[in-house]
């Protein structure tokens, strides 16, 4: 399977599992705005085969960096940096996956990360879907308190809502697997087809 092979399927699992669509009532998100679509990603992002396609080709998009971790507030990140870094370990280039807490532990060490990443670092920050960008943007200020070197943003989809612009005031590289776009156009695709 090619890579643009791998983004398909997995393009086709999201719109099957994890998207959903309603006039009325919609969606209210995270963000508190209301929005006719919704993407749960955890039913992706927990498929085996959701998660072997996801790790695949973030590798493909880090192979080349100097990038050792990869992580980002827990929930939406960890089942993602986790497929990460089985892929990676099997490629033969290992990628840590590390947890940005949303609540910080009051005993122990009271650390915000959880993972077996140091200061100094250079990590990717993940997110399952951007909206605004909050939540990203909290995983990438904990990393940097941590010592953590935050070289770029990985989503897996990104709504187009100002969310990237929002995280590009904090760093300078993000990507993500699909656009809010290209999702609806391989929707628009699949119902042509009758496959949805």
């Amino acid at each position: 399977m090619t890579i643009t092979e791998m983004k398909e399927r997995l393009g086709e699992i999201i719109i099957e599992r994890s998207f959903k669509y309603s006039d009325n009532p919609p969606f209210t998100l995270a963000s508190g705005k209301k929005s006719n679509y919704y993407f749960n990603c955890k039913p992706t992002t927990l498929d085996p085969e959701g998660m072997n396609l996801i790790g695949t080709l973030l590798f493909n998009m880090l192979k080349n960096s100097e990038i050792t971790a990869a992580g980002g507030l827990t929930l939406g990140a960890d089942p993602i940096a986790n497929a990460l870094s089985v892929i990676s370990y099997q490629k033969g280039k290992p990628i840590k996956s590390f947890i940005v807490r949303k609540d910080v532990k009051d005993h122990g060490t009271k650390s915000s990360i959880e993972g077996n990443v140091r200061p100094g670092e250079k990590v990717v920050i993940i997110d399952d879907v951007i909206t605004t960008g909050g939540s990203t943007i909290i995983a990438i200020e904990q990393a940097h308190e941590a010592g953590l070197i935050v070289d770029r943003v990985i989503t897996l989809i990104d709504r187009e809502e100002g969310g990237r612009e929002n995280i590009l005031k904090h760093i300078d590289h993000v990507e993500s697997v699909f656009t809010r776009t290209e999702i609806m156009a391989l929707r628009a695709k699949l119902n042509k087809g009758g496959n949805i």
